[in-house]
């Protein structure tokens, strides 16, 4: 949520941190660094960096409060997360499905929309080049992806725009669950080429108009003479379907029957989700939080009262 002025002034906080010998850890860390630049002992510190005023770090100190009262502060704490754990195969090499619950996301878009921006970035960062791979290493499904972009800064819409364009190099699928096409902005919407969408009712004038926006997002068909009609009269199980064809042009639409999942659809239990939990590989690794000797304990040391 930072504007370019700030933003650049937070990568002078990132440059003292690492001269000063201060690892950058947790959103801890980060606070602990910008307090100390603001405060009478980091006065010196401050005035060296020469670009940064005590009033836009006051700024990144407040939005960065904000992200910690969203949860950042334990979301974004030790251990760090693998994204290669992702990629993770059962011994005979079957694929493994990493289901990340996100209860309350509607009440912290700015903590999931941070993370998301970074998992996509790490991911790019560390995959080779594969080009048009006949299967992809890893797809993603964002469900609720009107939570995702509401609101959203114009810096993240245009680094998910341009990751969703170029991961698709790195063997990584994306797609975003969401009611209508218009949840999507338009430069993202403009990156997918697969798309799947399921039954529209119009039962009011905005309806109607999400319909008919909905039906210009789908390339022209000369099977079905009313695409709108045929969305509205979709049953259970049922979606029109298009995807990317071998020369990168999208397929006409396709009437197809869906295959329901063999899996339970209502909450699962929670003693059965701790317990699967629990019994998790990844439990070593990641159960016990880590709070390693970082910016804030070393600030914090040179500030204590001499015993």
């Amino acid at each position: 949520g930072l504007n370019e002025t700030q933003e650049s002034s937070l990568g002078l906080v990132f440059h003292f941190a690492d001269k000063a010998g201060l690892p950058l850890l947790d959103l801890k860390d980060l606070r602990a660094v910008i307090s100390h630049l603001t405060s009478d002992e980091g006065k010196a510190d401050l005035a060296e960096l020469g670009g940064l005023s005590s009033a836009t770090a006051g700024v990144i100190l407040r939005e960065l409060i904000g992200l910690e009262d969203n949860g950042g502060d334990v979301f974004f704490g030790e251990p760090e997360f693998d994204t290669h754990d992702l990629l993770r195969t059962t011994p005979d090499g079957k694929g493994v499905l990493s289901i990340m619950e996100l209860q309350g996301l509607q009440a912290s878009p700015q903590l999931f929309s941070t993370f998301l921006m970074w998992l996509l970035a790490d991911l790019f960062h560390d995959l080779p080049e594969m080009g048009d791979v006949e299967k992809p290493k890893l797809v993603f499904f964002f469900d609720e992806a009107h939570l995702l972009f509401d609101g959203a800064s114009k810096a993240f819409l245009d680094a998910i725009a341009q990751t969703v364009r170029l991961i698709r190099s790195k063997g990584v699928g994306v797609f975003f669950v969401t009611q209508t096409p218009k949840d999507v902005p338009s430069e993202v919407l403009a990156q997918l080429g697969n798309r799947v969408q399921h039954a529209l009712r119009a039962f009011t004038p905005d309806d109607a108009k999400a319909l008919k926006a909905t039906v210009g997002t789908f390339p022209k068909s000369e099977v079905y003479a009313d695409l709108g009609e045929l969305l509205q009269n979709l049953g259970i199980g049922e979606a029109v379907v298009t995807i990317l064809s071998e020369n990168g042009a999208p397929t006409p639409v396709a009437w197809t029957r869906m295959r329901p999942p063999s899996s339970l659809m209502a909450q699962l239990d929670p003693a059965q989700q701790t317990a699967l939990v629990n019994a998790s590989p990844l439990q070593a690794e990641y159960g016990t939080p880590v709070d390693r000797d970082s910016a804030y304990e070393k600030l914090l040391a040179k500030v204590a009262p001499a015993a």
